[in-house]
């Protein structure tokens, strides 16, 4: 069965992607604007940098971020990356910005359906879980190369956008249920950033870790991340380093043996879950990513390429 998210789940993710294309549409109409009054004051050259403003504002302040990367490493035992490596990472994550933000979670979050076809029996599927203040749209390239290869895949909506993160678990069962019932088979879960500490909350709180494959998660706040301490939602506020709700999420862990398999990618330019190893999970796999940025991970061929091993049967 192909097929938009639920009725619930597709109000969810145009609720995320209402606000997304406001911001969109603000930004460009204020560089519009800009532009105009420059232009009828003579000024073309002040014209063209306002017309630049809304790749310039975000790109600005992510050039902060991997400027701030050294001093935010702190103690961490893991190598620093260097001042190029940060800049490449930069230009990326800038790049990327624009098309995830701006096109594809505010105008095509619904562009790339699940995919539960009919002779999906027996074939293992892929859960896709998007992190804070995202929505489906996210996994568009990935939803896309998982339906030409005839794997079965749900991408799911964490909403409320600014909600607690035990509020999602709800949302991740769903989705793990919706893949158990049409292929008969435990899926593989990929989660982004704060996607895979709702993953870890259900199944501390589901005690369902058989009913998954593995959990694959990318550049997710494990261990909290510094930049948490400048939001407020309640979702930023539990994603601080040494939080009650992670220390609370670890004492559930404990007494539940967490039985799923766990593969932590994380990357030494995260530009958002920093110092780096707060990326990574005591008793996981792991698996580095040398100069890449927090949303750049979500599509490097490296990230996809580790989601196939762990879909692959294991070998005779």
């Amino acid at each position: 069965m192909e097929g938009s998210p639920g009725s619930d789940a597709g109000r969810a993710a145009a609720g995320a992607a209402r606000v997304q294309r406001a911001l969109v549409v603000l930004l460009v109409g204020a560089a519009l604007a800009l532009a105009l009054a420059a232009l009828v004051a003579g000024r073309p050259v002040w014209a063209l940098a306002a017309l630049a403003l809304p790749w310039a504002l975000p790109a600005a302040v992510l050039a902060v971020e991997f400027a701030l990367l050294p001093w935010l490493h702190g103690d961490d035992p893991t190598p620093r990356a260097g001042a190029r490596a940060r800049l490449r990472a930069w230009w990326r994550e800038a790049a990327l910005t624009m098309v995830t933000f701006g096109a594809w979670q505010a105008f095509g979050h619904r562009a790339q359906p699940d995919h539960l076809p009919a002779q999906a029996r027996g074939r293992r599927g892929v859960l896709l879980v998007h992190g804070f203040f995202c929505n489906r749209g996210l996994w568009n390239p990935w939803l896309a190369r998982l339906r030409a290869a005839g794997v079965p895949c749900v991408a799911v909506d964490l909403q409320p956008v600014f909600a607690g993160i035990d509020d999602y678990a709800a949302t991740v069962a769903a989705g793990v249920q919706r893949l158990r019932e049409a292929t008969g088979e435990p899926p593989l879960v990929v989660a982004h950033s704060m996607g895979g500490l709702a993953v870890r909350a259900w199944l501390a709180a589901s005690g369902s870790g058989h009913a998954v494959h593995a959990v694959l998660t990318l550049g997710t706040p494990h261990q909290g991340t510094r930049l948490a301490r400048f939001a407020h939602s309640r979702n930023a506020r539990q994603m601080r380093r040494g939080s009650d709700w992670l220390r609370a999420l670890a004492a559930r862990e404990a007494a539940a043996s967490r039985p799923a398999r766990f593969v932590c990618v994380w990357s030494d330019c995260d530009n958002i879950v920093l110092p780096p190893l707060t990326a990574t999970l005591p008793g996981a796999e792991q698996r580095r990513l040398a100069g890449v940025g927090h949303l750049t991970m979500v599509y490097e061929p490296a990230a996809y390429a580790e989601m196939q091993r762990l879909l692959a049967p294991p070998a005779a």
